[in-house]
Parts: C-alpha cells; sequence; structure tokens
C-alpha cells in the first residue's frame, strides 16, 4: 500500500474535492434538444442498453408523479439497444419516443442522447461504471438531472473524480439518483429506525451474503471479435470495466449494513481464492471473504461466492447487545425485514411465505413495495418539488468501501478507507477516448489470458 503519511486525510479530500472536478469545453454552447408539450413532461435519455437500464427504465416510466417519456437511447451495442426499444414498448408505448434517429450507436452516443434533453429532464446512465464519470460530467455540463446505477466508481482515483463532479452537481441544484435502492425501502427505513431506537441494543456484529451459483466469467475473444468490445460485452469479468463481481454485486449487502450501522469501515482485511473458473478468462474470484471494521471496532463479516452446486446465501444480518436483525432475507425485494430475541435468527425456507414464529419481535408487513420503484418516486418527487437531491458522494463511499475489500482480498493485504481513496492506480484513465475500433484497456497475453490477482505477490495493486 501506499505510505500513509503521503495520503490527504478524508476530511480534507473532502473539503477539497470541488477543484477536481473539470469542465466540459461544451458547456454553455446551445445544442439541440426535444422540446416536451407544455405539460410538464419530464423527458427521459436512456445511456447504456443492458438488462439494468433496461429494468430502471421500466421502473421510472412506472412511476405517477407526473408525465415521462422516454425520447432518446444509446450503447455501444446495436442489439441491446434494440431489444431494450422493443422490451420498453411492449409495456409502454405511449411514454415513448425514440424514433431511428434518436437512437445513437457508439461511444459518443451518450452525447446525443443527453443533447436531446432539456435542463431539467433526466439522464440515465446505465452502462458498465468504468464510463460513469466521462457520462456524469457532460449531464452536469448540459444541466440535466441524473439517474446513475451502481457502482458509480471502481477504484481510488474514479472515487476521488466521482465526488468532485457530484459537489459540482450540487453546486448547480441538479437532482442526482444513485441506483443503490435498498436505501428507499419503506420496510428498511422502519427498520432502522427501530435500531436507532434501541429494540436490539448496541450492533455489535453484522453478517452480509452473496453466494450464488456463478458469475462474471468470459470465454477467450472470439476469432474476428474485438477485444474491447469482447470485454464491455462481459464487463462483470474485467475489473476496469465493472470491479468485478466484488464491485458490481456485493456492493449492496455492504452499502445496506453501514446505512443500518451509520457509518462507514474505516479498514478491510479479506481472503480470495480462485478454483473453478475453468477456462474462463475473466479476473474474479470464486470465494471472497472479507472482515470490516467500523470506527467502534464493530465488525461486519461479508462473504461471497461464485460456484455452482454450493449452498446459496443472498441475506444480511445484524446482531445486537438485546437482539438481532434481518435487513434482507433472500435477494433485494421483498426484504421481510425482522426483529427477533437473542441472537437464533432462523434460516427462512424455499417456498416459506411468513416469519418462523421462534422469537419474533417484529416483522414488516407484506406485501410491500418494490425499493426499485421507490427511489424513481422519490427522484422524481424531488425534481417536482425542486427540493435538494443529491446521492453521489453516499454512492462514491459506497463503491469504495466495495473497492476496498475486494482489494484487500486480490492483494491480500489490509487496506484502510483513507489509503484506498488516496490510491493512485486507476484501471482504465482514458476510458473517455475509447473507440469502436480501438485497443481495450485490458490486453490479453500470447494465450488469450488476462492479468490475475496475486494476493501476497502482487501486494499494490491487484494486477
Amino acid at each position: 500500500m501506499i505510505d500513509p503519511k503521503e495520503t490527504t486525510s478524508r476530511r480534507a479530500f473532502l473539503s477539497d474535492a470541488g477543484r477536481i472536478a473539470g469542465v466540459s469545453t461544451l458547456a454553455g454552447i446551445a445544442l439541440p434538444h426535444v422540446h416536451a408539450a407544455e405539460d410538464h413532461t419530464i423527458q427521459l435519455a436512456l445511456v447504456g442498453c443492458g438488462g439494468r437500464g433496461t429494468g430502471a427504465l421500466e421502473n421510472a416510466l412506472g412511476i405517477r408523479n407526473g408525465p415521462l417519456k422516454l425520447v432518446a437511447m444509446a450503447d455501444v451495442f446495436a442489439s441491446k439497444l434494440s431489444d431494450s426499444h422493443g422490451k420498453l414498448r411492449g409495456h409502454f408505448a405511449s411514454q415513448m419516443d425514440v424514433p431511428p434517429e434518436r437512437q445513437f450507436i457508439g461511444f459518443d452516443g451518450y452525447r446525443q442522447a443527453i443533447d436531446c434533453l432539456k435542463p431539467g429532464d433526466i439522464a440515465v446512465l446505465a452502462t458498465p461504471p468504468a464510463f460513469r464519470w466521462v457520462h456524469f460530467r457532460y449531464a452536469i455540463d448540459k444541466g440535466v438531472n441524473v439517474f446513475m446505477e451502481k457502482p458509480v466508481a471502481v477504484d481510488g482515483p474514479t472515487t476521488r473524480r466521482m465526488i468532485a463532479l457530484g459537489e459540482e452537481a450540487g453546486r448547480k441544484s441538479l437532482k442526482v439518483g444513485v441506483g443503490l435502492m435498498i436505501r428507499h425501502c419503506r420496510a428498511r427505513q422502519e427498520l432502522l429506525n427501530r435500531i436507532r431506537d434501541g429494540q436490539i441494543g448496541d450492533i455489535v456484529a453484522m453478517r452480509g451474503y452473496r453466494m450464488g451459483s456463478g458469475g462474471g466469467t468470459a470465454p477467450a475473444v472470439p476469432a474476428g471479435t474485438s477485444e474491447l468490445m469482447h470485454q464491455i460485452r462481459l464487463f462483470h469479468s474485467f475489473l476496469w470495466a465493472s470491479g468485478g463481481v466484488f464491485s458490481d454485486y456485493y456492493i449492496h449487502q455492504i452499502d445496506e449494513l453501514s446505512w443500518m450501522k451509520g457509518a462507514w469501515p474505516v479498514e478491510a482485511m479479506a481472503l480470495g481464492g480462485r478454483q473453478y473458473r475453468g477456462n474462463s478468462v475473466d479476473q474474479n474470484f470464486d470465494v471472497y471473504a472479507v472482515q470490516y471494521t467500523y470506527p467502534d471496532g464493530t465488525r461486519l463479516f461479508f462473504d461471497g461466492r461464485n460456484m455452482p452446486g454450493v449452498h446459496n446465501e443472498f441475506a444480511s444480518y445484524i446482531h445486537g447487545s438485546k437482539g438481532s436483525a434481518v435487513v434482507s432475507t433472500n435477494a433485494h425485494t421483498p426484504g421481510r425485514t425482522r426483529i427477533y430475541k437473542g441472537q437464533d435468527i432462523p434460516r427462512w425456507q424455499n417456498g416459506q411465505k411468513t416469519p418462523a414464529p421462534e422469537n419474533l419481535v417484529w416483522a414488516y408487513p407484506q406485501p410491500e413495495r418494490s425499493p426499485y420503484d421507490w427511489e424513481w418516486d422519490d427522484l422524481i418527487a424531488a425534481i417536482r418539488d425542486d427540493k435538494p437531491y443529491n446521492e453521489v458522494k453516499r454512492g462514491a463511499e459506497a463503491s469504495l468501501v466495495a473497492t476496498m475489500g475486494r482489494f484487500a482480498a486480490h492483494t491480500g493485504q489490509i487496506v484502510t478507507f483513507d489509503q484506498m481513496l488516496n490510491h493512485d492506480h486507476e484501471f482504465a484513465p482514458d476510458v473517455d477516448k475509447l473507440t469502436l475500433d480501438g485497443p481495450a484497456p485490458l490486453r490479453a497475453d500470447a494465450d488469450g489470458r488476462y492479468p490475475l490477482p496475486e494476493p501476497g505477490v502482487k501486494t499494490t495493486r491487484e494486477y
């Protein structure tokens, strides 16, 4: 790791971060946009038309707080844009006005799509996170509100950049939502209030699990296929594009438990290994186990696994001095939050509909509305009521904490929040200059394979 004496403190960094944000040379230039009728319609442009981007638009267009309309779409893959357009049109045809001339393909498509908006509209940024700062900077320059998917950064330099850009957006009174939707869940908010009221006593430990049957694998680049486009299409496989499965998948459990704790961890120590990836050329580990330490010494124990044929668990738990709680049960939604006497939390069984009664103190009533809908309700309400709304700093810090755990596992070192924030390694510093026919930020060796983390051997960088 870098010398702690050479790092800026977290507080000093955050106070100076606004000086970092760059300003596009296009700021202030009048560019054409699609004019909404005088009916208070908020227009949306989707940048990144994969599954998460399409899902975000389904949630957005389902909101009933005034009219919304999708007017532009952009992606680097024509097939993804076409598939997304077809799916959305099947459910929201009356809220779509995206003719072929407002469907943009290529690395500059984000500019063309955002140019179709007017100030007050929303750019939906759902590409792989490596591109987040590039697209966010342009949206700020154009004066449009933003909804961006998580994670928002994958290394120290991009985290610092995103926090600075978030401050710039705040100075312009732009509304910015980040897709850590659990914090908008009314069930989890009720649980948080009960924890703050002391119903489980002092938090003494937390546990998080995202153990599934696989994910983040990639074959060698097929003949005739661009290496860059192969990596973007399978972005969960490559650290530069996504932070790997750790950052993209595990951030939710880590964020929701830190929210319940009311603090970010100051240190991470981790284990990880790679045994069953077969011929995959990805950069992920099969297993991760991270011990996060909070300022008061409380630990979060997080386990991640990507293996078929083993026990799966997708849940978050809190243990207090007077009881215990469930933050997530077996997915993001429904959360089925609940509180128990003591520390014995009955395991939720496959097909179970209601909580087991043993030691149960409280459970949030079912059914509960999806937090994917609530986060859009809250953002649209802030825009229409012109209330402050900026989740960038929180999203960037959550992304950094995920990066801490991943870095600790990949290097075998203990890493602190400040060390990770100040780390100098940026995976793809020229991501804003990529072209369809250009080289990838990561290049395969003669055997078609990519560098892997080697804990204890590569100790200052992940590869």
